[in-house]
């Protein structure tokens, strides 16, 4: 006979279940097999004890694996470890480890202190491990060392590439470009409200010996960990959405880990703050090594209160270069009357020998002129020995204008003689 396959409709939860329908002849043959195999029935129990005897026997030593953690946590002094391997975004393996309290202690020590942070997520590691598996928690590694310069030497790699794109996109000293405005007053902070160094920064700022005063608001984020950089760049797009403008952003933490820096070196925030159009201040309370934010800032100081005493410093200098124009202005308005005073006088000078010059020039011209006039004097002319002759107060110039009879006067250098026209003829030049 053939299988037989029935479908069942569960309207409760909408699920379709395929049943085998067996002939009486199958279900014999299992159970016969059943019974068979009865002795190779194990209780999980068992099972697991199996397991754990097999890895106990063939894995017996330590390994070095090298691994990427997904999360790390603490709890009553024992540190649980989440590890991962990726091959090209694609997550190949994982497993879970373990480091107890008293071997925790002295890698923990031991390893923050070489690499400057503590084990996090996203941390390349090389652990030296042995297996465990447990009947009740299942399998587990056992870390009994852990090499810090490997680490150190990861995360120095991965830290060079980012300051390298960060090069390569051109944004890596754009905040250095940036100028500081004179009367830097209106101070966006990001820090946690709750720690000791943002309390210290605005107490900096508040009792300043010069009486300055300063508008602090403060733009709340979490500042260790691995939620520094998302609320840190939530901050930012806060203060540059917000409607009244700032005259500069302050990062400043205070009060918490000092090894715990990982957050302020990621490429996403590093892109943020070095395309702010803000200058931003740094001041995340360390001295020993200096983050990418730190590179990348207009300005990084060491301490919260470092940042209040660079923004005070500041605007005291303003202030000194305000004072000392200040007191000059009356002796550059002196000086600048006197310049314009002598400046008139030269030019007085000058225009009274323009003038001198103009007026000998023009007075030559007079009596240049005065002199060909006298020339042009008919009665000189007529001392000369020359005559004049008019007819009806017109000079005659031509023996045409006249006629016989005409009644004519002729002008000489003493005197005067009417004459009548008997005869007149035109002048006959001979060649």
């Amino acid at each position: 006979m053939k299988k037989v396959l029935s479908l069942e409709f569960r309207e409760e939860n909408s699920e379709i279940t395929i049943e085998k329908t067996k002939t009486k002849n199958q279900k014999l043959k299992t159970f016969t097999t059943f019974a068979r195999d009865m002795k190779n029935i194990y209780t999980l129990h068992e099972a697991n004890q199996m397991v754990r005897r097999a890895i106990e026997g063939m894995l017996s030593e330590s390994y070095w694996v090298q691994a990427e953690l997904s999360e790390v946590r603490e709890s009553r002094g024992h540190c649980y470890m989440e590890l991962v391997e990726t091959d090209q975004n694609a997550l190949v393996a994982r497993a879970s480890a373990k480091c107890w309290a008293s071997t925790w202690r002295l890698l923990r020590s031991h390893f923050e202190r070489v690499t400057g942070q503590p084990l996090h997520k996203g941390m390349r590691v090389m652990i030296s491990v042995s297996p465990q598996f447990h009947e009740l928690y299942g399998f587990s590694w056992i870390v009994d060392d852990i090499n810090p310069e490997f680490t150190l030497g990861d995360m120095a790699r991965k830290r060079q590439a980012i300051i390298d794109q960060l090069k390569q996109e051109g944004v890596f000293d754009l905040q250095r470009d940036l100028h500081l405005p004179m009367f830097a007053q209106r101070i966006a902070v990001i820090s946690s409200e709750t720690a000791a160094g943002y309390g210290d920064f605005c107490r900096q700022l508040h009792d300043n010996p010069y009486d300055f005063l300063f508008h602090v608001e403060l733009f709340s984020a979490v500042m260790q960990g691995d939620q520094v950089e998302p609320t840190i760049i939530e901050a930012l797009n806060r203060i540059y959405n917000a409607p009244n403008p700032f005259d500069c952003v302050v990062i400043i933490r205070g009060g918490g880990a000092t090894t715990d820096l990982s957050g302020f070196d990621t490429l996403a925030l590093a892109e943020n703050v070095a395309n702010f159009p803000l200058p931003v201040i740094v001041g995340i309370g360390h001295d020993r090594d200096e983050t990418i934010l730190d590179m990348i800032a207009h300005t990084r100081v060491k301490t919260p209160t470092a940042a209040a005493a660079f923004l005070i410093d500041h605007l005291a200098q303003v202030a000194e270069r305000l004072e000392r124009y200040a007191s000059r202005i009356p002796q550059l308005v002196s000086q600048r009357f006197a310049d314009e005073r002598h400046r008139l006088d030269s030019h007085a000078d000058k225009l009274n020998h323009l003038m001198k010059y103009i007026f000998e020039r023009h007075q030559h011209q007079l009596q240049t002129i005065e002199y060909r006039l006298r020339a042009l004097d008919p009665q000189l002319i007529l001392k000369r020995g020359y005559s004049l002759t008019m007819k009806d107060g017109k000079v005659v110039r031509n023996v045409s204008m006249l006629c016989e009879g005409d009644i004519i006067e002729t002008r000489l250098a003493d005197g005067r003689i009417e004459s009548v026209v008997s005869n007149h003829s035109p002048l006959t030049l001979n060649h």
